[in-house]
């Protein structure tokens, strides 16, 4: 897959996830563009907080962890996004997300349309598209010549059919979980196909060129030009699965920009994912040399 230049921007949501243990800042989109300039990527994310408190601290998390914020937009009246996350006893997340909130309200601006332009990867989720003002300005972005990467996150009630699957028409890569898989293929009524018959019909229907399905404690497994290339994931002790999704993700698009074969770019992923899990919060601080030796614990 080629993609014309290393730039990338990130759209959509940023909040702070309240967590039994504190307020960590979050987002997928804004965690996806951290754990990407951690790796050593260029990347950028575009929002929108409010003129709040809240806003001006997550700013500062933002100005301080090395991302520029000249494409996160200022709301005067709706306030910074905030999530609260409950921890199962296995220290997997639910999220209850309050609306409305700055996020919902992304404007079209001739800075961010010039700055997805310039990109050559363009990364976005599916809850920031549940309001109708920022969905339009989504769209609007991916109409450029940028490869187009949805990193799927449905959470209900926003994970309706109607929102979501136009953007999986405009994605040439397709990043989801298991059970995100099983849904979409319910859509279309394709419950009786074993995994790997679900994930080549998903490319297929959707015109993907990629597809990477993530499956927690069991690894993943990704989807490219007809071939199938699995990884069983590491054992690490977890200490809450928020933001390894989005590590992964991080890892995975770092390894293809740097030629990696699909398989080791798979390792990485997952090696990237499992370093988060075992660390609190979304955007721990990277330790590149603790992720080496989580890959070098599947040679043993």
């Amino acid at each position: 897959m080629k993609i014309n230049n290393k730039q990338i921007l990130c759209i959509g949501e940023i909040l702070w996830d309240r967590l039994p243990s504190g307020a960590k800042p979050g987002g997928a989109p804004m965690n996806v563009a951290l754990h990407m300039n951690a790796i050593g990527q260029c990347a950028a994310i575009s929002s929108r907080i409010g003129n709040d408190g809240a806003g001006k601290e997550l700013t500062t998390f933002i100005e301080r962890s090395g991302l520029r914020t000249e494409y996160i937009q200022v709301d005067e009246k709706l306030p910074t996004s905030e999530v609260l996350v409950h921890l199962d006893a296995n220290n997997n997340a639910t999220y209850k997300i309050c609306e409305p909130v700055a996020w919902d309200n992304l404007q079209l601006t001739d800075s961010l349309q010039s700055k997805a332009k310039e990109c050559g990867l363009l990364v976005y989720g599916s809850l920031a598209s549940r309001n109708e003002q920022t969905r339009n300005t989504l769209v609007k972005l991916l109409e450029g010549d940028a490869i187009k990467l949805i990193d799927v996150n449905l959470r209900k009630p926003y994970d309706r059919r109607e929102i979501v699957e136009p953007l999986l028409h405009k994605s040439d890569i397709i990043k989801l979980n298991d059970d995100e898989l099983r849904v979409f293929a319910g859509w279309h009524n394709k419950h009786n196909m074993t995994e790997k018959k679900m994930v080549q019909w998903l490319s297929e229907h959707y015109d993907a060129d990629l597809v990477c399905v993530t499956k927690g404690k069991n690894g993943a497994a990704l989807y490219c030009e007809g071939n199938f290339y699995e990884h069983p994931g590491f054992k690490i002790n977890a200490v809450d699965t928020v933001g390894a999704g989005d590590a992964f993700l991080a890892g995975l698009v770092s390894a293809m920009f740097e030629n990696k074969s699909y398989e080791d770019a798979l390792a990485l992923a997952c090696a990237t994912g499992a370093f988060v899990a075992s660390k609190a919060g979304a955007t721990p601080k990277y330790d590149m040399q603790e992720i080496k030796q989580i890959l070098m614990s599947n040679l043993e």
